[in-house]
């Protein structure tokens, strides 16, 4: 690419609650993102199961290629991230056989406990690297097989979810690293699908599909959608399919010292490796190993995130109180701190439901000031996250004997100042937050390198550094709030 020349992708961004397409143009070193397209993704509850609409996501990714057409842009590839764990099951014909399940579903329920019937789940955990979570892929297909669901007896093809938009897009079934990652059907010793699990889970081998790392082209877009659309042929290249994978790539002067934030739906805090850490005190704390680009992996704790916060916006709304997260927040900033505390990972929070009124009886159950007003919730989670934040990063140091000084923190939670400073003040450590749209840069980084525009990722960070706003938060009050995080340590402790 030569000096005033450019090149522009498009990266679609699948987050629980939204999707978006985004343009990314490189000029002269530097990176210009442009949102064309943004849709809802929101689950459907059909009889008694909650589902993916993936018809609707389908069409919403043709209209953003379309929404580029019309735009004069002349992309050069495309790449999708999504969330982890679900999939599309498809017949011998490659049709889809229903809509994909979503992770929240209850299918799911007591279903880990059989499974350490068939496996020892120190075993699992040792093939794996994996923390256990109930959204588990495993788990999934173990309570098709546990319910007799003859969908997956009858499927020929497993595909998670960016490799069944992908499939849509090119006709081709591969399954990307980063995402199979998240499975808990990965071994990392045998670069592979673990075999030996789906032998004991008596899950059938021949629906998983050949493993393609990030920057390997999944195919070319098929020749319908180009009939449909009336574009010409483009490149489909795998990114980091995993969304965190994508935001980890994106974030800027990532060192030894330092720890990322993901801050979404969901809170990915975490380290990159060159090779998963698999350990005793791994295990007990329940951390995870998943895959990243370029031959990284990523040590994870996963922690509940804003969707408390989505949840209790949602209750707020039928009940007929309109409010911004933006106005959230600044009746949050004016409440004062330090009353109470919830586990944002308590199962009470994890699945959809009157939210509000969960914050509430999780502090009537642990004997705290009750907070009634939308800014007393807003500040209990909020100061609740930072405090999660502060213990998953000393549970990291332990496990790596590192320390940590530096805080990343990427992602549209991000655009929450309160969460970034209180970030800091009970952290004690400087927060450095920034960029915002990390995913969708990390796809676009990705494929970048893979047509040779970038040289590496370090280079791709730099051109992250020179392209988009960082800014920093120092620590205040950190002798306060580590009063209250000996208050939250025994909470969280009973």
């Amino acid at each position: 690419m030569g000096a005033g020349d450019s090149l522009q992708f498009l990266a679609f961004d699948l987050g629980a609650s939204s999707g978006r397409a985004f343009v990314g143009e490189f000029k002269d070193n530097r990176l210009t993102l442009k949102e064309i397209h943004r849709f809802l993704n929101e689950p459907v509850m059909f009889s008694k199961h909650l589902q993916w609409d993936i018809l609707r996501l389908c069409h919403e990714i043709k209209q953003g290629i379309l929404k580029c057409k019309n735009q004069g842009y002349n992309i050069e590839s495309i790449g999708v991230d999504t969330w982890g764990v679900d999939f599309g099951l498809l017949d011998e014909d490659g049709e889809l056989m229903s809509n994909p399940y979503h992770y929240r579903d209850d299918r799911t329920q007591d279903i880990m406990e059989k499974c350490f019937e068939y496996i020892k789940k120190e075993e699992l955990f040792k093939e794996t690297g994996l923390q256990f979570a109930p959204y588990n892929t495993i788990y999934q297909l173990l309570s098709m097989i546990e319910n007799e669901d003859k969908k997956l007896y009858n499927a020929k093809t497993l595909l998670l979810m960016p490799d069944l938009i992908n499939y849509m897009l090119t006709g081709e079934k591969v399954s990307e690293f980063t995402e199979v990652t998240t499975t808990q059907l990965y071994s990392y010793k045998n670069s592979y699908w673990n075999e030996e699990t789906l032998e004991k889970l008596n899950i059938p081998k021949y629906i998983f599909t050949s493993i393609i790392k990030p920057g390997e082209q999944v195919g070319i877009l098929r020749e319908s959608i180009c009939k449909e659309l009336g574009i010409s042929p483009i490149k489909v290249i795998a990114v980091g399919g995993h969304d965190t994978a994508s935001a980890a790539a994106a974030v800027p002067g990532l060192g030894e010292n330092h720890v990322f934030i993901s801050s979404g739906t969901w809170s990915l805090l975490g380290i990159e490796n060159d090779k998963p850490i698999i350990n005793e005190k791994v295990f007990q704390y329940n951390f995870t190993n998943e895959g990243g680009v370029n031959d990284k992996v990523l040590l994870l704790k996963n922690i509940m995130g804003l969707w408390i916060l989505q949840e209790c916006k949602r209750a707020w709304e039928r009940e007929g109180k309109n409010i911004g997260f933006s106005d959230m927040v600044q009746l949050a900033e004016a409440e004062a701190g330090g009353r109470c505390f919830i586990d944002p990972d308590n199962d009470l929070f994890y699945a959809p439901g009157n939210m509000p009124e969960r914050v509430r009886e999780f502090c009537r159950n642990t004997n705290q000031f009750v907070p009634e007003t939308i800014g007393e919730i807003v500040r209990c989670v909020e100061e609740s996250l930072a405090l999660k934040y502060r213990w998953a990063i000393e549970k990291l140091e332990e496990i790596t004997s590192r320390k940590i000084d530096t805080i990343h923190m990427v992602g549209g939670g991000i655009q929450d100042k309160l969460l970034c400073q209180l970030t800091a003040n009970v952290t004690g450590k400087e927060v450095i937050a920034g960029p915002v749209e990390a995913t969708a840069i990390g796809n676009i980084i990705v494929q970048a390198q893979a047509v040779g525009i970038i040289k590496n990722i370090a280079h791709g960070k730099e051109i992250i550094i020179n392209s988009f706003e960082i800014i920093e938060y120092k620590p205040l009050d950190n002798e306060k709030y580590t009063v209250n995080y000996e208050k939250f340590l025994k909470i969280i402790n009973k």
